[in-house]
């Protein structure tokens, strides 16, 4: 259970990065904003695909 924890925090954290490089270099607001949601999203499919296989009781693989 902690490992899960561990693993979702470092998604996280690298959504966290990725959005500040998207801030930081990116001067057209609609693609920021459109990498932003691109960024969210996968950050959350990730989380759901290491959550999954702990709310099933099983494995998927």
């Amino acid at each position: 259970m902690i490992l899960l924890v561990i693993n979702i925090l470092i998604i996280v954290v690298i959504g966290a990065i990725l959005f500040w490089v998207v801030d930081r270099f990116v001067r057209d607001g609609r693609l920021g904003n459109l990498l932003k949601i691109l960024i969210v999203l996968v950050c959350l499919a990730g989380i759901v695909a290491r959550v999954l296989p702990v709310l099933s009781g099983g494995t998927v693989m």
